[in-house]
């Protein structure tokens, strides 16, 4: 499940471009064939309140796992990252509140490592609140935040030094991508790395089906209520009348690709209006909403392979259902 980033509007001037994108978005995938919707989208001020009580529930292991691996196999990743002693950047994708972060910085520090923290994310005021609780908690850290997408701010930091770099891609936010638009991805990333450069990057591990389908159809119906919460955000900020009681969340897992994937169904043929566009629905008809890929080991080493890397490395949670593997770039 896609790590939540800020892509609501936090300043007037950002608003109509972003809303203008929100309804693009939506129509474009409410009439492809089949209807799909962006997961991106499912973090508004109420699927914020939501997914933070999904990682909150026994089912969902993810959080759990790798800040497992990042609490007590801080020492582990430290002798990965900095194991020539040289001084480098660690750019982290998606930063968030930099939670499991914190722990290998603490660790970076205390051992006097000679490195710059670069937090990319896209919301200032994040990045704002974590600059200020970094600081404070790791006196000594090295931080320079960097607002925007992924891609532009790698470009930036290119710029701003020319240290070796270590990106982190945490979270199993890989898996929120189809296959080959992960590989894609990683070529990308590869672009912007030197020979030696290193990738932090988790994954959620193939396991016994029923642990993973679990995970993403809780029976507190948390998970189907943060799916459904699009269609209400969609009302309330594009003005159309979906009728959520229409709607019910389905969710599969086929353990032989790995893909766990979750859909909203039209429970009765109906029309839906955005703004003046008319959506049909005929009666079973889904909608896409996210896939959760869960990776195997020959998998990941297959696309560190593909995309430009060898593995060098990789540290697992106690129950060896997540990893965060340590990519070296050829």
């Amino acid at each position: 499940m896609l790590q939540p980033e800020n892509i609501l509007c936090r300043e007037d001037k950002n608003c109509k471009d972003s809303n203008d994108r929100f309804f693009a978005d939506v129509l474009d995938g409410l009439q492809s064939i089949p209807k799909t919707l962006e997961s991106k989208y499912f973090y508004d001020e109420k699927g914020d309140v939501l997914f933070q009580q999904i990682m909150g529930m026994p089912e969902y292991y993810l959080t759990r796992c790798e800040l497992d691996i990042f609490k007590n196999q801080t020492r582990l990743l430290n002798g990965y990252i900095a194991a020539d002693n040289s001084p480098f950047d660690l750019i982290e994708l998606g930063a968030g509140d930099a939670t499991k972060s914190s722990y290998l910085l603490k660790n970076l520090v205390e051992t006097d490592t000679d490195f710059t923290y670069m937090p990319i994310d896209i919301s200032g005021n994040i990045l704002s609140v974590l600059n200020k609780r970094l600081t404070a908690e790791i006196p000594g850290l090295d931080i320079i935040t960097l607002e925007g997408e992924y891609f532009d701010m790698l470009e930036q930091a290119t710029h701003i030094s020319a240290r070796r770099k270590v990106l982190m891609f945490l979270g199993g936010n890989i898996g929120n991508m189809e296959k080959d638009e992960a590989l894609s991805f990683c070529m990308k990333l590869r672009e912007y790395l030197n020979p030696g450069d290193i990738l932090l990057i988790g994954f959620d591990l193939k396991k016994h089906p029923q642990t993973i389908l679990d995970a993403y159809n809780d029976k507190q119906g948390i998970t189907a209520a943060f799916n459904l919460n699009l269609l209400t955000r969609i009302n309330r900020e594009l003005g159309a009348n979906f009728d959520i009681q229409d709607f019910e969340h389905y969710q599969n897992y086929d353990p032989l690709t790995g893909a766990c994937r979750s859909y909203l169904v039209s429970l009765k043929k109906q029309t839906v209006i955005i703004d003046d566009k008319v959506i049909n629905f005929e009666k079973d008809e889904a909608i896409y909403m996210e896939v959760s890929q869960k990776f195997s080991k020959n998998d990941i080493a297959m696309m560190a392979e593909e995309s430009g890397f060898y593995i060098g490395g990789a540290a697992y949670d106690n129950k060896g259902w997540f990893t965060d593997s340590i990519w070296i770039a050829k």
